[in-house]
């Protein structure tokens, strides 16, 4: 039995570690449409062709587009049993396409999983983490053992400070990502996730397929629950 999962979650939900977590069990993989989009750059098909024009003017991808290009990414061999949605459907019009392709292969989306964050959580876990080369994640709110954090002004004296931290024992610095120093870039991503993702909860849970997970929790205990919820479908 095929298994089609779309996640949904705001920034900082923990939905890239879960997605891996789904992966490895149930042997399907995680698509995103950030990583799609950016593939796109690399081919040179008529598809891939039409999107790096649509980017190179600035344009948003259309749902025609977006739709096609996810078509595409599901008739891979290793889609053939189902998928991880990151990222998509991002209205009910790509919501209605996915269910249209997926029955006409005899298959549907069997769940979607909504990581539900309070967003002053979701804020300071996207502005106070940081990244290790390993993958390791740290932050400064949050889980700050064995890291040195320090807030450096700007040279510019611009505001807020910029927070460097390091690994206590080796001295590694870490990396944080230029749009998590933003608290406006974080508030407008935030922002953009209320705005598309609220319809969508609605569209699903009518469907009677939405399941809420509560993203405050350890992550054993956020897996435990997906794990649950993915059971009963």
């Amino acid at each position: 039995m095929s298994l089609y999962v779309v996640l949904m979650g705001v920034q900082g939900a923990g939905k890239g570690l879960q997605a891996k977590l789904i992966e490895e069990r149930y042997g399907i993989p995680q698509v995103s449409t950030g990583d799609l989009f950016r593939a796109m750059r690399t081919r040179s098909d008529l598809l891939a062709r039409k999107v790096q024009d649509i980017m190179a003017s600035g344009q948003l991808v259309d749902d025609d587009t977006t739709n096609a290009i996810v078509a595409d990414r599901l008739a891979q061999a290793d889609a053939a049993n189902g998928v991880i949605l990151d990222g998509y459907p991002r209205n009910a019009i790509q919501a209605a396409f996915l269910e249209a392709h997926l029955r006409e292969k005899g298959a549907r989306v069997n769940a979607a999983l909504l990581l539900e964050l309070d967003l002053y959580v979701a804020f300071k876990r996207a502005f106070g983490r940081v990244t290790a080369e390993d993958g390791s994640s740290y932050n400064y709110y949050y889980n700050a053992d064995g890291v040195d954090f320090r807030w450096t002004a700007q040279a510019d004296e611009a505001f807020p400070p910029r927070l460097d931290a390091a690994l206590a024992d080796s001295g590694e610095a870490l990396k944080r990502r230029p749009d998590d120093a933003s608290a406006d870039a974080i508030i407008k991503r935030i922002d953009t996730f209320l705005e598309t993702t609220q319809p969508l909860i609605s569209y699903f849970e009518a469907k009677g397929i939405l399941r809420t997970i509560d993203a405050d929790q350890s992550i054993d205990a956020v897996w435990s629950d997906i794990k649950r919820a993915l059971s009963t479908v």
